[in-house]
């Protein structure tokens, strides 16, 4: 089984180690700019700084970043956090 469970500073670690680049701070939350390199499509991801992340919010997340598979995509942040 997959972990589900993440901080808000493991997520956002993840994501600028992978071309996301921190664009404004409002309250307890990041938001992430990721513009594709060959494409230019633009992702804008939020991620709240809190200690843990409902999966609800996990899940909306991995949809912001454009995952197809949500599980994979939890393996990817464990892997790299």
């Amino acid at each position: 089984m997959v972990r589900t469970t993440f901080s808000g500073r493991e997520v956002v670690k993840v994501l600028r180690d992978h071309g996301y680049t921190p664009k404004t701070r409002s309250g307890s939350h990041v938001r992430l700019r990721y513009e594709h390199p060959e494409t230019g499509e633009v992702r804008n991801v939020d991620v709240p700084q809190h200690d843990e992340i409902a999966i609800g919010t996990v899940r909306s997340i991995a949809d912001q970043c454009g995952a197809k598979d949500f599980e994979a995509w939890c393996k990817w942040i464990d892997e790299n956090s």
